[in-house]
Formats: structure tokens, sequence, C-alpha cells
């Protein structure tokens, strides 16, 4: 579950989405997709919003982005059965500001990107960019769901 801290977003320890959830102010619902295997983004806001993803493939770090998302629209940012059970999102709100990250670093920058590697991100030239931890479970399929600041969500798996 994503809660704001100022203008920043943050995502919730686990314990504190049983005690808290009725509290939360923005949300993530990842699912389990019965039709076909992917991890896919949903924008559930009213703002056009940016999204860079982080994961490890073939035992090296990567992040990609941007995919740009309008309003209540949804995009696949893996296709195929997920290979990893954690995943890592970082995304912006390009219409009113803010964004959901976390405390997972990675490497990103201001027009598309693939980067290899989170090390040392200043110093090859790029951003260091905190992302938030999706825990798929080891499912093939996830749906990452972003709300909007007043609505309520969870971290739930079907």
């Amino acid at each position: 579950m994503l809660v704001p801290t100022q203008r920043r977003w943050i995502r919730t320890r686990p314990r504190a989405l049983a005690v808290a959830g009725w509290l939360a102010l923005a949300g993530l619902i990842g699912t389990a997709g019965a039709a076909s295997a992917e991890l896919r983004l949903c924008n559930r806001t009213t703002s056009k919003v940016g999204v860079a993803i982080g994961y490890k493939a073939e035992g090296q770090w990567l992040t990609e982005g941007w995919w740009s998302l309008p309003a209540n629209s949804c995009s696949i940012l893996l296709e195929g059965p997920l290979s990893s059970r954690y995943y890592y999102i970082y995304a912006m709100d390009y219409d009113r500001g803010g964004e959901w990250g976390g405390k997972a670093f990675m490497c990103t920058q201001d027009k598309m990107f693939t980067i290899q590697g989170i090390d040392d991100c200043v110093k090859r030239g790029f951003e260091r960019s905190g992302f938030f931890e999706i825990d798929t479970g080891e499912q093939r399929s996830w749906t990452v769901q972003l709300t909007e600041p007043t609505r309520r969500g969870s971290a739930t798996t079907q």
C-alpha cells in the first residue's frame, strides 16, 4: 500500500496494512491474472503517469522506462510468465506532481531507457530513484493498480 509523505509516496510494511488499511490514501493492488502471463500496470488516477520498472534478469539488475499511461488505462510492462518473485516500480504523476516510490534505489533517466546495474547511478550519469517493491508470490501474472491519493487501496493476491 502506498501512503503520501509530503510530496513523495512510500510503501508501507505488510503489518501496517492490516492496521491502517482503511486509512490508506493511495493503493496498490496485485492480482494474479487468469488469462495471460504478464506484469501489467493500471493507472486508476485522473492524471497521466510515467512508469519505470526494475527487476533481475539472468542474474543482472535492469531498470526500464518510461511507459506513459493516460488516466484510467493499463499497459503491459513485461510480457510472458514472470520469472522473478520481486519487481520494483517507480511512477510519476505528470499532471499534478508527486510520485509513487520506495526505498529500493535504482537508476533512471529523463528519456526512455534500459539501464544495466543499480550501483553508482549518479557516477554513471543517471538519476537515483526510489522504487517500491512488488512481491508477486511467484505468480505467473500480476497487475499493479495505481490509485488516487484519496482512494482506499490494499495489496492482495487472488
